[in-house]
C-alpha cells in the first residue's frame, strides 16, 4: 500500500523554499523562534492537552513520556496563523526550478555528494534509489541539513491538533511523536521540525517516520536529526523503495521532440518532459510535479548534467527569466536592493519596485515590466 509522507499542504512546495531559519552550523537555532512562535498562555489549550493526555495513556503513552515531551511546550499562535494563511502558490515551473535548482543548490549538492558518496552509495545497492536522487530530495527538504527547522514538535502537532481544523490528523501526528520519544529515538527537547511538524534532514511527519525511518548507523537510533545526516537519507531511501521506486530506472527527462509514453508540459509552451513509475513515487514524497521535476532536475545536475534546453516563454508581463534578472541588478544598484537577482520576482523584489515607482512619482504597483527595465537604463 502507498503511504504519503505529507498528506497535507505546507503551502511552500518543501521547507527548504521557505527560508526556515537555521544556525550557521546547521543545527535547529532553538533561540532564533520569532515571538509568534513561542508559547503563550491558553487556558482551553491547556484544558484539551489535559484531556488528550488521558487518550495518550489509553494509547500506550506513559505518564513520564508526557512529563518530558509537554516540558516547557505550550500553545503557539504562529502555527494556527500560518496554517490558516497558507495559500496555494501560483509559481510557474521556471520559478520553481530557479529556486529548487539555483547554482548555489547545485554547488552545494555536488559537495554533499561527494562528502557522503560512501553513505549515499551503499545507499543505492541497498534500495536500489539513485544516490544523485536521494541528495536532491536532501536539498529540496533542508538545503542538506541547514534548514531542518527548529519548532518543538510536540507544540506544534498539539496546536494544531487543539486548533481543530485537522484535529484528527495532527492528534495521530502527535501521539506518534510522543512514541518516537518514548522509544528513545530523540529526546524531548531535541524533538523539533518545521511549524507543521515535519522533522529532520529529510522532513518526515511523525507518522512516515514511524514506518520508514531507518537505523543505518547502527547505533540504535533512527536518528534523522542529527548533524550525520546518514539515517535520515536513508529513511528517504527506504521510503521511494518501499513506495514502487524501480532499480535502475531514471525520473525521467525533457523531451525535444517526438516521444511516446507518458509526457507532461507543466509550463505552457515551456519544456516538456516523459515521466515513469519513478517520477509517480517522488510525488508520494510531495505530491506535486513541480516538485518531481525539480528533484529529478536537481539530481541530473548534482550528476553533471546540463540546463533544460528548452527556454520558457515570457511571463505575463512580457518579462523573460533574463530580463527579470536585468531588472532585479538595475533596481539593487539604483539603491532599491531586491536580496538578489534570481529571475524570481518575490516579495523583496516587488517591494523594491513598489520603492523605486514611488521614488519616481509612478503608480505603486509592484509589478514588474518591460517599461519599467527600460526606465532603469
Amino acid at each position: 500500500m502507498y503511504v504519503t509522507r505529507r498528506n497535507f499542504n505546507l503551502g511552500a512546495l518543501a521547507l527548504a523554499l521557505s527560508g526556515c531559519t537555521a544556525s550557521p552550523t546547521g543545527r535547529p537555532a532553538t533561540t532564533a523562534l520569532p515571538d509568534d512562535l513561542r508559547p503563550v498562555r491558553n487556558s482551553a489549550y491547556d484544558a484539551w492537552v489535559a484531556s488528550f493526555q488521558q487518550r495518550a495513556r489509553a494509547a500506550g503513552i506513559t505518564d513520564d513520556t508526557l512529563r518530558r515531551a509537554f516540558q516547557g511546550t505550550g500553545y503557539l499562535p504562529g502555527v494556527v496563523r500560518r496554517d490558516r494563511n497558507q495559500t496555494e502558490f501560483k509559481r510557474s515551473l521556471e520559478d520553481y526550478l530557479s529556486i529548487a535548482v539555483s547554482d548555489e543548490r547545485v554547488a552545494q549538492g555536488r559537495d554533499a555528494r561527494r562528502q557522503y558518496a560512501s553513505v549515499l552509495e551503499t545507499l543505492e545497492a541497498r534500495y536500489g534509489v539513485d544516490a544523485n536522487i536521494i541528495t536532491a530530495i536532501w536539498g529540496l527538504e533542508s538545503f542538506y541539513g541547514a534548514r531542518r527547522g527548529n519548532v518543538p514538535v510536540v507544540s506544534a502537532t498539539s496546536t494544531l491538533a487543539f486548533d481543530g481544523r485537522r484535529g484528527a490528523f495532527f492528534e495521530k501526528q502527535l501521539i506518534e511523536a510522543l512514541r518516537i520519544v518514548q522509544s528513545g529515538d530523540i529526546t524531548a527537547d531535541r524533538l523539533v521540525g518545521s511549524w507543521a511538524g515535519a522533522m529532520g534532514h529529510t522532513q518526515f511527519i511523525p507518522t512516515s517516520y514511524q514506518a520508514f525511518a531507518v537505523d543505518f548507523t547502527g547505533d540504535g537510533r533512527r536518528d534523522i536529526w542529527s548533524d550525520d545526516p546518514s539515517d535520515a537519507l536513508a529513511s528517504a531511501a527506504a521510503y521511494l523503495e518501499r513506495n514502487g521506486w524501480v532499480r535502475g530506472q531514471r525520473w525521467g527527462n525533457e523531451v525535444t521532440g517526438a516521444a511516446s509514453g507518458t509526457i507532461i508540459q507543466p509550463q505552457e509552451n515551456g519544456p516538456r518532459f516523459a515521466v515513469n513509475q519513478n517520477f509517480r513515487v517522488i510525488k508520494r514524497y510531495n505530491n506535486s510535479d513541480a516538485y518531481a521535476i525539480g528533484v529529478g532536475h536537481l539530481s541530473d545536475r548534482i550528476a553533471g548534467r546540463g540546463p533544460l534546453v528548452t527556454p520558457f516563454p515570457p511571463d505575463e508581463n512580457g518579462l523573460t527569466k533574463d530580463d527579470r534578472i536585468a531588472l532585479q541588478i538595475r533596481l539593487t544598484a539604483s539603491g532599491f536592493d531586491t536580496q538578489g537577482a534570481d529571475g524570481v520576482i518575490g516579495p523583496n523584489s516587488q517591494a523594491a519596485i513598489r520603492a523605486y515607482q514611488a521614488s519616481q512619482g509612478l503608480p505603486v504597483t509592484g509589478v514588474p515590466s518591460p517599461q519599467l527595465l527600460d526606465r532603469l537604463q
